[in-house]
Protein backbone atom coordinates (compact mmCIF):
# COMPACT_ATOMS: atom_id res chain seq x y z
CA UNK A 1 0.00 0.00 0.00
CA UNK A 2 1.31 3.44 -0.93
CA UNK A 3 0.32 6.43 1.19
CA UNK A 4 0.99 10.14 1.13
CA UNK A 5 2.07 11.66 4.47
CA UNK A 6 -1.26 13.44 4.93
CA UNK A 7 -3.14 10.12 4.76
CA UNK A 8 -0.85 8.26 7.16
CA UNK A 9 -2.59 9.23 10.41
CA UNK A 10 -5.96 8.13 9.06
CA UNK A 11 -4.58 4.71 8.06
CA UNK A 12 -2.91 4.23 11.42
CA UNK A 13 -6.20 5.01 13.13
CA UNK A 14 -7.85 2.11 11.30
CA UNK A 15 -5.23 -0.60 11.82
CA UNK A 16 -1.51 -1.10 12.37
CA UNK A 17 0.51 -2.89 9.74
CA UNK A 18 3.51 -5.04 10.54
CA UNK A 19 5.80 -3.33 8.03
CA UNK A 20 6.22 0.36 7.23
CA UNK A 21 8.66 1.96 4.78
CA UNK A 22 9.25 5.72 4.90
CA UNK A 23 11.36 7.42 2.25
CA UNK A 24 11.65 10.75 0.48
CA UNK A 25 13.69 13.83 -0.29
CA UNK A 26 12.36 15.97 2.57
CA UNK A 27 13.93 15.15 5.97
CA UNK A 28 11.25 17.03 7.92
CA UNK A 29 8.42 14.99 6.41
CA UNK A 30 10.36 11.72 6.74
CA UNK A 31 11.01 12.47 10.41
CA UNK A 32 7.39 13.42 11.05
CA UNK A 33 6.07 10.28 9.34
CA UNK A 34 8.35 8.12 11.46
CA UNK A 35 7.24 9.92 14.62
CA UNK A 36 3.58 9.42 13.66
CA UNK A 37 4.08 5.67 13.20
CA UNK A 38 6.01 5.29 16.45
CA UNK A 39 3.41 7.28 18.39
CA UNK A 40 0.56 5.17 17.00
CA UNK A 41 2.50 2.02 17.92
CA UNK A 42 3.02 3.23 21.50
CA UNK A 43 -0.68 3.92 21.83
CA UNK A 44 -1.34 0.31 20.82
CA UNK A 45 1.05 -1.13 23.40
CA UNK A 46 4.28 -1.37 21.42
CA UNK A 47 6.33 0.03 24.29
CA UNK A 48 9.81 -1.16 23.32
CA UNK A 49 11.88 0.27 20.47
CA UNK A 50 15.05 -1.15 18.96
CA UNK A 51 17.08 0.98 16.55
CA UNK A 52 19.27 -0.64 13.87
CA UNK A 53 21.38 1.47 11.50
CA UNK A 54 22.89 -0.22 8.45
CA UNK A 55 26.38 0.68 7.34
CA UNK A 56 29.72 -0.86 6.48
CA UNK A 57 29.99 -4.26 8.15
CA UNK A 58 26.37 -4.25 9.29
CA UNK A 59 25.10 -7.70 10.26
CA UNK A 60 21.79 -8.12 8.46
CA UNK A 61 21.13 -11.21 10.51
CA UNK A 62 20.49 -8.84 13.43
CA UNK A 63 17.34 -7.70 11.66
CA UNK A 64 15.86 -11.19 11.78
CA UNK A 65 16.97 -11.66 15.38
CA UNK A 66 15.16 -8.44 16.30
CA UNK A 67 12.00 -9.07 14.31
CA UNK A 68 11.77 -12.77 15.10
CA UNK A 69 12.09 -12.70 18.88
CA UNK A 70 9.98 -11.22 21.65
CA UNK A 71 11.45 -9.01 24.34
CA UNK A 72 12.69 -10.71 27.51
CA UNK A 73 9.91 -8.90 29.32
CA UNK A 74 7.25 -9.97 26.85
CA UNK A 75 6.52 -6.45 25.59
CA UNK A 76 5.60 -5.65 22.01
CA UNK A 77 8.20 -3.64 20.13
CA UNK A 78 9.06 -1.51 17.13
CA UNK A 79 12.18 -2.44 15.18
CA UNK A 80 13.43 0.87 13.75
CA UNK A 81 15.71 -0.01 10.82
CA UNK A 82 17.48 2.86 9.11
CA UNK A 83 19.34 2.65 5.80
CA UNK A 84 20.97 6.12 5.55
CA UNK A 85 22.42 5.71 2.05
CA UNK A 86 19.41 3.87 0.62
CA UNK A 87 21.73 1.20 -0.81
CA UNK A 88 21.61 -1.99 1.28
CA UNK A 89 23.80 -3.92 -1.15
CA UNK A 90 23.18 -7.49 -2.26
CA UNK A 91 23.15 -9.00 1.23
CA UNK A 92 20.91 -6.26 2.57
CA UNK A 93 18.64 -6.40 -0.47
CA UNK A 94 18.19 -10.14 -0.02
CA UNK A 95 17.48 -9.64 3.67
CA UNK A 96 14.88 -6.94 3.03
CA UNK A 97 13.21 -9.08 0.38
CA UNK A 98 13.06 -12.00 2.81
CA UNK A 99 11.81 -9.72 5.58
CA UNK A 100 8.98 -8.47 3.37
CA UNK A 101 8.08 -12.02 2.38
CA UNK A 102 7.67 -13.14 5.98
CA UNK A 103 5.94 -10.04 7.36
CA UNK A 104 2.27 -10.57 8.32
CA UNK A 105 -0.42 -8.24 6.99
CA UNK A 106 -1.28 -6.89 10.45
CA UNK A 107 0.91 -6.09 13.43
CA UNK A 108 1.24 -8.85 16.01
CA UNK A 109 4.12 -8.50 18.46
CA UNK A 110 6.60 -6.63 16.23
CA UNK A 111 6.30 -3.65 13.89
CA UNK A 112 9.20 -3.03 11.52
CA UNK A 113 9.79 0.56 10.40
CA UNK A 114 12.33 0.98 7.59
CA UNK A 115 13.57 4.51 6.86
CA UNK A 116 15.30 5.38 3.59
CA UNK A 117 16.40 8.61 1.91
CA UNK A 118 15.01 9.61 -1.48
CA UNK A 119 14.56 6.48 -3.60
CA UNK A 120 15.76 6.90 -7.18
CA UNK A 121 14.24 5.24 -10.22
CA UNK A 122 16.84 2.46 -10.30
CA UNK A 123 16.19 1.51 -6.67
CA UNK A 124 12.45 1.43 -7.30
CA UNK A 125 13.04 -1.35 -9.84
CA UNK A 126 14.98 -3.60 -7.45
CA UNK A 127 13.43 -6.83 -6.20
CA UNK A 128 13.84 -5.85 -2.55
CA UNK A 129 12.07 -2.52 -2.90
CA UNK A 130 9.28 -4.09 -4.97
CA UNK A 131 8.80 -6.67 -2.20
CA UNK A 132 8.60 -3.95 0.45
CA UNK A 133 6.04 -2.06 -1.63
CA UNK A 134 3.94 -5.19 -2.14
CA UNK A 135 3.82 -6.27 1.50
CA UNK A 136 4.26 -3.10 3.52
CA UNK A 137 2.79 0.37 3.89
CA UNK A 138 5.05 2.73 1.93
CA UNK A 139 4.99 6.44 2.73
CA UNK A 140 6.76 8.71 0.22
CA UNK A 141 7.71 12.01 1.82
CA UNK A 142 8.79 14.43 -0.88
CA UNK A 143 8.76 18.19 -0.57
CA UNK A 144 5.69 19.72 -2.21
CA UNK A 145 6.41 21.40 -5.55
CA UNK A 146 6.54 25.20 -5.46
CA UNK A 147 3.02 25.62 -6.82
CA UNK A 148 1.62 23.46 -4.00
CA UNK A 149 3.62 25.09 -1.22
CA UNK A 150 0.94 27.69 -0.30
CA UNK A 151 -1.60 24.88 0.11
CA UNK A 152 0.86 22.95 2.30
CA UNK A 153 1.35 26.07 4.43
CA UNK A 154 -2.43 26.54 4.68
CA UNK A 155 -2.83 22.96 5.94
CA UNK A 156 -0.14 23.52 8.57
CA UNK A 157 -1.80 26.75 9.69
CA UNK A 158 -5.17 25.01 9.91
CA UNK A 159 -3.63 22.36 12.19
CA UNK A 160 -2.73 25.16 14.62
CA UNK A 161 -6.17 26.80 14.19
CA UNK A 162 -4.94 29.67 12.05
CA UNK A 163 -5.50 30.74 8.45
CA UNK A 164 -4.37 33.41 6.03
CA UNK A 165 -5.39 34.89 2.69
CA UNK A 166 -3.82 33.67 -0.56
CA UNK A 167 -1.56 36.72 -0.76
CA UNK A 168 -0.20 36.01 2.73
CA UNK A 169 0.32 32.32 1.93
CA UNK A 170 2.23 33.28 -1.21
CA UNK A 171 4.40 35.65 0.85
CA UNK A 172 5.34 32.86 3.26
CA UNK A 173 6.02 30.48 0.37
CA UNK A 174 8.37 32.97 -1.29
CA UNK A 175 10.34 33.41 1.93
CA UNK A 176 10.72 29.74 2.90
CA UNK A 177 11.04 28.16 -0.55
CA UNK A 178 13.14 24.99 -0.54
CA UNK A 179 13.47 24.90 3.25
CA UNK A 180 10.54 23.04 4.82
CA UNK A 181 12.21 22.78 8.19
CA UNK A 182 12.50 26.56 8.31
CA UNK A 183 8.90 26.83 7.09
CA UNK A 184 7.79 24.56 9.93
CA UNK A 185 9.66 26.72 12.44
CA UNK A 186 8.22 29.95 11.05
CA UNK A 187 4.68 28.58 11.28
CA UNK A 188 5.27 27.46 14.85
CA UNK A 189 6.44 30.99 15.59
CA UNK A 190 3.18 32.37 14.19
CA UNK A 191 1.27 30.09 16.57
CA UNK A 192 3.26 31.51 19.49
CA UNK A 193 2.93 35.15 18.43
CA UNK A 194 -0.73 35.27 17.45
CA UNK A 195 -3.95 33.70 18.77
CA UNK A 196 -6.08 31.26 16.74
CA UNK A 197 -7.90 32.84 13.81
CA UNK A 198 -7.03 34.72 10.65
CA UNK A 199 -3.59 36.23 10.18
CA UNK A 200 -3.08 39.43 8.23
CA UNK A 201 -0.36 39.97 5.66
CA UNK A 202 1.18 42.67 7.89
CA UNK A 203 1.36 40.27 10.82
CA UNK A 204 3.06 37.67 8.69
CA UNK A 205 5.48 40.18 7.19
CA UNK A 206 6.50 41.24 10.70
CA UNK A 207 7.08 37.67 11.83
CA UNK A 208 8.42 35.65 8.90
CA UNK A 209 12.12 35.77 8.14
CA UNK A 210 13.59 35.32 4.70
CA UNK A 211 14.83 31.76 5.14
CA UNK A 212 14.48 30.51 1.57
CA UNK A 213 17.01 27.94 0.45
CA UNK A 214 17.65 28.41 -3.24
CA UNK A 215 18.89 25.50 -5.30
CA UNK A 216 19.87 24.89 -8.89
CA UNK A 217 17.30 22.08 -8.99
CA UNK A 218 14.54 24.63 -8.39
CA UNK A 219 16.04 26.78 -11.14
CA UNK A 220 16.03 23.79 -13.50
CA UNK A 221 12.31 23.24 -13.00
CA UNK A 222 11.43 26.93 -13.22
CA UNK A 223 13.27 27.13 -16.55
CA UNK A 224 11.48 24.11 -18.01
CA UNK A 225 8.12 25.32 -16.74
CA UNK A 226 8.70 28.74 -18.27
CA UNK A 227 8.22 30.64 -15.00
CA UNK A 228 10.09 33.88 -15.70
CA UNK A 229 9.42 35.53 -12.34
CA UNK A 230 10.61 32.50 -10.41
CA UNK A 231 13.73 32.19 -12.56
CA UNK A 232 14.59 35.80 -11.75
CA UNK A 233 13.99 35.32 -8.03
CA UNK A 234 16.00 32.10 -7.90
CA UNK A 235 18.94 33.56 -9.79
CA UNK A 236 18.99 36.54 -7.43
CA UNK A 237 18.91 34.19 -4.45
CA UNK A 238 21.63 31.91 -5.83
CA UNK A 239 23.88 34.88 -6.50
CA UNK A 240 23.22 36.22 -3.00
CA UNK A 241 24.10 32.86 -1.45
CA UNK A 242 27.41 32.77 -3.30
CA UNK A 243 26.55 29.83 -5.56
CA UNK A 244 29.26 29.19 -8.12
CA UNK A 245 28.32 30.71 -11.48
CA UNK A 246 29.69 27.70 -13.46
CA UNK A 247 27.27 25.42 -11.59
CA UNK A 248 24.35 27.68 -12.45
CA UNK A 249 25.37 27.84 -16.10
CA UNK A 250 25.87 24.05 -16.22
CA UNK A 251 22.32 23.58 -14.88
CA UNK A 252 20.79 25.92 -17.45
CA UNK A 253 22.89 24.65 -20.35
CA UNK A 254 22.24 21.01 -19.45
CA UNK A 255 18.48 21.51 -19.72
CA UNK A 256 18.86 23.37 -23.02
CA UNK A 257 21.03 20.55 -24.40
CA UNK A 258 18.45 17.99 -23.26
CA UNK A 259 15.71 19.86 -25.10
CA UNK A 260 17.89 20.15 -28.21
CA UNK A 261 18.67 16.42 -28.28
CA UNK A 262 15.05 15.45 -27.79
CA UNK A 263 13.97 17.81 -30.58
CA UNK A 264 16.65 16.30 -32.83
CA UNK A 265 15.39 12.79 -32.01
CA UNK A 266 11.84 13.87 -32.82
CA UNK A 267 13.01 15.27 -36.14
CA UNK A 268 14.50 11.84 -36.91
CA UNK A 269 11.15 10.19 -36.20
CA UNK A 270 11.77 8.87 -32.69
CA UNK A 271 8.90 8.94 -30.15
CA UNK A 272 9.24 11.57 -27.43
CA UNK A 273 9.03 8.88 -24.74
CA UNK A 274 12.02 7.03 -26.20
CA UNK A 275 14.01 10.25 -26.53
CA UNK A 276 13.27 11.16 -22.90
CA UNK A 277 14.37 7.73 -21.77
CA UNK A 278 17.62 8.12 -23.68
CA UNK A 279 18.15 11.46 -21.94
CA UNK A 280 17.38 9.84 -18.56
CA UNK A 281 14.32 11.97 -17.95
CA UNK A 282 12.42 9.64 -15.62
CA UNK A 283 10.85 11.81 -12.92
CA UNK A 284 7.18 12.46 -13.72
CA UNK A 285 7.26 16.15 -12.89
CA UNK A 286 10.37 16.75 -14.98
CA UNK A 287 8.89 14.71 -17.84
CA UNK A 288 5.78 16.91 -17.81
CA UNK A 289 7.88 20.07 -17.65
CA UNK A 290 10.09 18.93 -20.54
CA UNK A 291 6.99 18.07 -22.57
CA UNK A 292 5.57 21.56 -22.04
CA UNK A 293 8.90 23.15 -22.92
CA UNK A 294 9.03 21.16 -26.17
CA UNK A 295 5.56 22.38 -27.07
CA UNK A 296 6.50 25.96 -26.21
CA UNK A 297 9.89 26.25 -27.89
CA UNK A 298 10.86 26.02 -31.54
CA UNK A 299 14.16 24.32 -32.47
CA UNK A 300 15.56 27.68 -33.57
CA UNK A 301 14.96 29.16 -30.11
CA UNK A 302 16.71 26.22 -28.45
CA UNK A 303 19.72 26.52 -30.78
CA UNK A 304 19.94 30.24 -30.00
CA UNK A 305 19.84 29.42 -26.30
CA UNK A 306 22.74 27.01 -26.75
CA UNK A 307 24.76 29.74 -28.43
CA UNK A 308 23.86 32.11 -25.59
CA UNK A 309 25.06 29.55 -23.03
CA UNK A 310 28.37 29.23 -24.92
CA UNK A 311 28.80 33.01 -24.74
CA UNK A 312 28.19 32.97 -20.96
CA UNK A 313 30.85 30.27 -20.65
CA UNK A 314 33.32 32.57 -22.38
CA UNK A 315 32.38 35.38 -19.95
CA UNK A 316 33.03 33.08 -16.97
CA UNK A 317 36.44 32.19 -18.42
CA UNK A 318 37.29 35.87 -18.95
CA UNK A 319 37.29 35.53 -22.74
CA UNK A 320 34.34 37.86 -23.35
CA UNK A 321 32.93 40.96 -21.61
CA UNK A 322 29.66 40.91 -19.69
CA UNK A 323 27.98 40.18 -16.35
CA UNK A 324 27.50 36.44 -15.82
CA UNK A 325 24.38 36.71 -13.67
CA UNK A 326 22.68 39.21 -15.97
CA UNK A 327 23.35 36.92 -18.91
CA UNK A 328 22.04 33.88 -17.02
CA UNK A 329 18.83 35.81 -16.42
CA UNK A 330 18.60 36.75 -20.10
CA UNK A 331 19.16 33.13 -21.06
CA UNK A 332 16.35 32.01 -18.72
CA UNK A 333 13.96 34.65 -19.99
CA UNK A 334 14.74 33.61 -23.58
CA UNK A 335 13.15 30.23 -22.80
CA UNK A 336 10.10 31.56 -20.96
CA UNK A 337 6.77 32.57 -22.56
CA UNK A 338 6.69 36.06 -24.08
CA UNK A 339 10.43 36.41 -23.54
CA UNK A 340 12.57 38.16 -26.10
Amino acid sequence: MKLSPDRLASQLGQSLGALYVVHGDEPLLVSEAGDTIRQAARQQGFDEREILVSGQGFDWGAVFESTGTMSLFGTRKVVDLRVPNGKPGKEGGDALKQLAGTAPAQADDVITLITLPEVDWATRKTAWFAALEKQGVVVECNAPPREHLPRWIAMRLAAQQQDAAEEALAFIADHVEGNLLAAHQELQKLALLYPPGSLTLDQIRDAVLDVARYSVEHLRMALLEGNAARCARLLEGLEGEGTAAPLVLWTLANEVRTLARIQSAQHQGQPVSAAMKAERVFDDRRRNAVQKALQRLQPGAVRAALAHAARIDRIIKGLAPGDVWDECLRLSLRLCPKAG
